[in-house]
């Protein structure tokens, strides 16, 4: 999913690879003082810090003034829930850490639920914070917040800076910290008077993430344990996955006639369209999928921590100990152990596991077999759509438009039953990305798809949102007008907080109450903004009106109406009561 590994380890900086700005490189002290404000920035420029994501707030003024001057891009956002979550996707689509600014007070707490989806989704990003002068601390001055208490369970790490000669230690640290092992979110505080007061300090060489490649031995035994198996199954998921993801884990996987699956929302790890691809294991996984990791002889678990929505509530692998013969490589050794006790454990990203692997020498048992037939499983279960009780059907919709897309489109969706749809019926190819948030946050599908195209506004993006899902960050449609990305958002609106009502109609049959929605025209939302804007009511409409959203050029919204009866691929509010016996 992300570029951030590169063998051995991972530079930050996107500078010149030539030595020049290496950890072991001197470094002059700058001849005059700077600014705090000034220091900060000149730090992120050092780590390759290129985008930015913020509100601006009087707290950090210092470093606005500094980022006048800078060659960072900012994008300024409507809300700082949304700045968080395009940072975050920075993060995913990078391997590099995602950076948003923000002010003291309530825009940290704004913030936080991209903090939470960083933390979730193993996902490198620093949050730069204001806070009240240090003068003032402890006495609950205007905005004033205890950001460790705050953000202590969220983040990594949380810090406060109390002396503008530190900030480059303190930054390198936190890129430091965000990148390695598990990624995850840092959280770094900056009273305002740091910001404005001046030291002479030296800036701080671009991070280097080390990473450990597994001994020879433990590959040798993972060949043995391949060779006794006659029903392996790959897990993947995670992060510190590098561009060539794709090619190196097919290829692994190709030699060893292994089939592979993703977790939850990582279909970027390997398109659907490799022979070896079988599927993907979370929220309304196909049920024959399931069956296979079941009845695995042995599991071998890359980069992911297969939590609760992969695991299916913790219930495919017995814990601790698997009945499956499991091996578990992952970047963060505290994961090792942690939930399953492996057959064996190897601490490595994917990208040096896979790297490593390329040098062993598989012994390969006749399971071809096994692999066409979860691949067959795989197609009929996302190439045949399932009949709804509406005249606009998603799943047609997307096996319709699929077949129309380049390969190199990036997906985003935020949370809802809307998103089982694209899970199951979008097939990605070689460079096709989803950027979703593991840990099922609503609203994240505009802003990332934004903060995407901030990075590369020539690639076509795709935000899928409910009506409930889009209306939590909808506002950063603004912004994709503000700087004149082609934004297209699919609006999938069934009147209802879908999954909330799934799950009331299936515990608490007929007791309909706090699921309803009543919503605007979002096409004429889109067009309030200066953007294009169309209505979908038939699955025969919904192609032409993108191919019209496409060639506007413009950021464009498809409000797409359906039924609510139609809560999922695979369920209606009738079956449900049936099954209740209502």
């Amino acid at each position: 999913m992300n570029g951030g590994s590169v063998g051995g380890e991972q530079r930050l900086s996107s500078r010149a690879t030539d030595g020049s700005t290496s950890a072991g490189s001197a470094q002059a002290a700058p001849a005059a003082e700077r600014s705090g404000g000034r220091i900060l920035v000149d730090q992120l420029v050092a780590q390759g810090v290129t985008h930015l994501f913020c509100v601006p707030g009087e707290s950090f003024l210092a470093a606005l003034d500094a980022l006048h001057d800078a060659p960072i891009e900012l994008t300024v956002c409507r809300q700082e829930g949304g700045a968080a979550m395009m940072a975050e996707a920075h993060g995913k689509l990078t391997g590099r850490p995602g950076v948003c600014f923000v002010t003291r007070g309530p825009g940290a707490t704004n913030a936080s639920p991209g903090v939470h989806i960083a933390s979730q989704d193993s996902t490198p990003m620093v949050l730069l914070v204001g806070q009240v002068g240090r003068d003032m601390r402890g006495r609950e001055a205007f905005q004033e917040l205890d950001y460790r208490a705050v953000f202590g369970t969220m983040a990594k790490w949380v810090a406060e800076v109390d002396d503008a000669a530190r900030i480059p230690e303190m930054l390198a640290r936190a890129f430091h910290v965000a990148a390695g092992g598990r990624p995850g979110p840092v959280v770094l505080a900056f009273p305002e008077d740091v910001l404005t007061s001046t030291a002479v300090c030296a800036d701080a060489p671009p991070v280097r993430i080390p990473d450990s490649a597994p001994p020879s031995g433990d590959l040798e035994a993972l060949e043995d344990l391949l060779a006794q198996s006659e029903r392996p199954l790959v897990i993947a998921g995670g992060s510190r996955w590098p561009v060539d993801s794709a090619s190196l884990l097919g290829e692994f996987c190709r030699r060893r006639e292994l089939p592979v699956c993703v977790t939850f929302r990582r279909q970027s790890i390997l398109p659907g369209s490799h022979p070896n691809y079988v599927g993907d294991v979370g929220i309304g996984a196909n049920p024959r999928l399931l069956e296979a990791i079941r009845d695995s002889d042995l599991l071998l678990l890359l980069g992911t921590r297969f939590s609760e929505a992969a695991s299916q509530g913790y219930t495919l692998l017995d814990v601790p100990r698997p009945r499956q013969r499991l091996v578990h490589v992952h970047p963060g050794a505290e994961e090792l152990g942690r939930v399953y006790q492996a057959d064996l454990a190897l601490h490595a990203s994917p990208a040096a596991f896979l790297r490593a692997a390329e040098r062993s020498r598989p012994r390969v048992p006749a399971r071809g077999d096994h692999l066409a037939l979860l691949r067959r499983r795989y197609l009929a279960w996302c190439d045949v759509p399932t009949e709804v009780p509406s005249p606009f059907n998603l799943g047609e919709a997307l096996i319709a438009l699929r077949a129309r897309l380049p390969a190199a489109v990036t997906i985003t969706t935020g949370a809802g039953n809307y998103a089982a749809w694209i899970n199951r019926f979008f097939q990605f190819r070689e460079t096709g990305r989803l950027v979703a948030p593991t840990s099922g946050s609503m609203g994240y599908g505009v802003p990332a798809a934004v903060g995407a195209l901030r990075l590369d506004p020539t690639r076509l993006t795709i935000a899928f949102a409910g009506d409930g899902c889009f209306l939590m960050n909808g506002q950063e449609f603004a912004t994709a007008v503000q700087y004149e990305l082609p934004l297209i958002v699919v609006v999938v609106d069934n009147g209802a907080y879908g999954t909330i009502r799934m799950h009331q109609e299936r515990h608490y049959p007929g007791r309909v109450i706090g699921t309803g929605l009543r919503n605007p025209d979002f096409a004429a939302y889109a067009r309030a903004f200066g953007g294009h804007g169309e209505r979908v009511e038939r699955t025969a409409d919904f192609v032409p009106a993108f191919e019209r959203a496409r060639a506007s050029g413009k950021a464009a919204i498809l409000h797409c109406l359906t039924d609510v009866e139609a809560l999922s691929p695979s369920v209606s509010i009738a079956a449900l009561r049936a099954a209740a016996g209502r």
